[in-house]
């Protein structure tokens, strides 16, 4: 059910590296096209198409390496910067080919961004845009003011777009392990608590019985009347805890349906989910309504755990439990260990068990118990 961060890391990088390769035969499809007319020579065509070719090449590799953190700035990046200077004297600064530079210089400044920090970003562009400038000023004559401002704003919006690109995705990802940071914290926290009641049940128990033992055995060639009285004490004394421990895990078996339901709303909430709820089961019996419980655990865990759910409905009506979430992914998936083991418990107490996507693109969970 769940939308790994990776496929959502594909699309965007996916997404970047059809516009790179889009934009990449726009530029050579225009190259060529000036070139048939006799614009460019065969000699600087074939001079601007390595260029093109190595820059767009290293584009996307510069994208992998800084898509996850900022890296320190690479031999990749400093020779995509050749390749993007180099098509600035090469190209023809009219024609259609007049802005092809001016988008080049802009797309390094972008990938730079993603490399550096933004007041260094600021300082390169600010510096490059500049060079840029007066080097197509001096080449063609053109006023300034309008070159600064056409080469300005597209490198801002360019350096802009990469960086919320990367942005984006980084929420993606830490939204992600937020949501199992959480639900692994509550299942520690839920060991702890198992652990620590157990620990109070039987360690003062087991430190008597041990003590008492070993007086027992030091007292078999002394005191065999005393050292029977010791062990009898030993025999009642572990049936007491034997009756301790049965009680306590009979009464963490026990869940209490609305405590669970109000818990599965509030870690719905809590990751951004809108949680509906439409219960009605006072007449169920007390097992009947623990095994909803169980339910409820296990289907609430299973959404946090393994969906993008936004929006989950749990109905109880009778002895019949309906949650539905539309966090489906699309992608087939088997049964996790803890939703087998609340069909087995299910099953076992003659009631039912499925869980699985429906047409409309959304995931059901059903469990009906003996009402």
């Amino acid at each position: 059910m769940a939308a790994r961060p990776d496929t959502a890391r594909k699309l965007l990088i996916y997404w970047m590296d059809a516009a790179i390769v889009l934009m990449a035969v726009m530029f050579g499809v225009i190259i060529v096209a000036e070139t048939a007319s006799g614009t460019i020579t065969v000699p600087r065509t074939a001079a601007i198409l390595v260029c093109l070719l190595g820059f767009f090449g290293l584009y996307p590799f510069l994208l992998r390496q800084a898509f996850d953190h900022r890296p320190r700035p690479t031999p990749k990046l400093a020779l995509a910067a050749v390749f993007a200077g180099g098509m600035l004297p090469l190209m023809p600064h009219n024609g259609s080919t007049a802005g092809l530079h001016h988008q080049s210089v802009a797309l390094w400044l972008s990938a730079a961004a993603l490399y550096l920090p933004l007041w260094a970003t600021a300082c390169l562009a600010t510096a490059t845009v500049t060079l840029s400038v007066a080097f197509v000023v001096h080449v063609t004559g053109q006023a300034w003011p309008g070159v600064l401002l056409g080469d300005s704003a597209m490198t801002v919006v360019l350096i802009g777009a990469m960086l919320l690109w990367r942005w984006l995705w980084w929420i993606i990802r830490d939204a992600h392990k937020s949501r199992e940071a959480k639900a692994s914290l509550a299942v520690a926290e839920e060991r702890l608590r198992f652990a620590r009641d157990l620990h109070d049940l039987l360690g003062h128990s087991l430190a008597v019985i041990t003590l008492k033992s070993e007086l027992a055995a030091k007292l078999t060639t002394k005191d065999t009347a005393r050292a029977a009285a010791e062990m009898a004490a030993v025999r009642e004394l572990a049936g007491e805890s034997l009756a301790e421990v049965q009680q306590a895990v009979h009464g963490y078996q026990m869940l209490d349906l609305d405590e669970e339901l109000d818990g599965v709303r509030v870690a719905l909430e809590a990751t951004g989910a809108r949680c509906v709820i439409e219960a009605r089961a006072d007449e169920l019996a007390p097992e009947a309504r623990t095994l909803l419980a169980w339910a409820v655990r296990e289907g609430g865990t299973n959404v946090l755990k393994h969906s993008r759910a936004t929006r989950c409905a749990i109905t109880i009506d009778g002895g019949v439990l309906e949650m539905v979430n539309d966090g489906v992914n699309g992608q087939p998936g088997t049964t996790g260990n803890g939703l087998r083991g609340l069909s087995e418990r299910l099953v076992a107490a003659g009631g039912s068990f499925s869980a699985a996507p429906t047409r409309s693109g959304e995931f059901l969970l059903r469990a009906t118990v003996p009402s």
